[in-house]
């Protein structure tokens, strides 16, 4: 059985079942927090032990979440994503995902794919399964240049 969030751990609203507005609420959060490419920040959404898929990679924990998010973003630069609800049901969210990024020699890549998201009865992820395929694109074809980073915590 997966193991909640920490009781000292305050709780993280909206909280499930979740509700088409709460919903939407959970994905603009999580959105944002991304967009900030701070894995601390981002890391504390979860449950210390979360389960986490990500294309190949699979792995556990705040601690190994924060590693992993470092990493990524010391090679996929300038980074924004965009993330639309797809479906939610009691405490799981499914989303749609497409980010943009460039490596160092400045060439740029677009991703999309889905995320499977099943939380914790205090609002924190336990699980997050992600199916994510890269395509290099040119600079003139970019969608989400000037993207607006919405919390900059």
């Amino acid at each position: 059985m997966q193991a909640s969030s920490n009781d000292e751990d305050p709780i993280k609203y909206p909280i499930p079942p979740f509700t088409e507005e709460t919903a939407k609420q959970k994905v603009k959060a999580a959105q944002d927090a991304w967009n900030t490419r701070n894995p601390e920040k981002i890391s504390l959404a979860y449950t210390p032990d979360s389960d986490w898929h990500n294309r190949d990679l699979f792995f556990k924990g705040r601690d190994e979440i924060r590693k992993f998010l470092t990493k990524k973003w010391e090679m996929e630069l300038d980074y924004r994503l965009v993330k639309e609800l797809w479906t939610y049901n009691g405490n799981r969210i499914a989303v749609r995902f497409e980010y943009e990024f460039h490596d160092e020699a400045g060439k740029w890549f677009r991703a999309h794919g889905n995320e499977n998201w099943e939380f914790d009865e205090r609002g924190y992820m336990q699980k997050r399964d992600a199916c994510i395929n890269n395509v290099p694109i040119e600079d003139s074809v970019r969608r989400l240049q000037g993207w607006e980073i919405h919390d900059k915590a």
